[in-house]
């Protein structure tokens, strides 16, 4: 067995509630946690417009024992779709075990240049 089960994470609807619990308010260029926050933004506001087109949906997210992960994994009308977030842009390879071992699915990177098509 390759895959983690059974782990959970959390994500907060407002980033401003996430920074509140955490009580760390400072600009951006402050942070050390901006790809946490861009990931948090990211899912919350793909489950809000999920929700908004009354479209349903299973989240979760996907990691093996060797560290491959994916942030987000979008399962609807029988297909997965995989996300991963990143706030500097660069490249990431497809996890080939998570796309051979769940036919069909798709992965797409986000970031801050197309992630408008991703939340709206």
């Amino acid at each position: 067995r390759k895959e983690v089960a059974k782990s959970k994470r959390y994500f907060f609807w407002d980033n401003g509630i996430r920074n509140g619990v955490i009580s760390n308010f400072n600009r951006l260029s402050l942070r050390d946690d901006i790809g946490r926050l861009w990931e948090n933004y990211c899912i919350s506001e793909r489950m809000k417009r999920n929700h908004y087109l009354l479209k349903s949906c299973n989240y979760y997210f996907w990691r093996t024992y060797d560290k491959k992960e994916i942030d987000l994994i979008e399962e609807s009308g029988g297909e997965l779709a995989g996300f991963e977030f990143k706030w500097p842009e660069k490249k990431v390879k497809p996890p080939q075990l998570f796309l051979s071992s769940y036919v069909p699915s798709s992965f797409k990177v986000i970031y801050r240049q197309n992630y408008l098509e991703f939340i709206t």
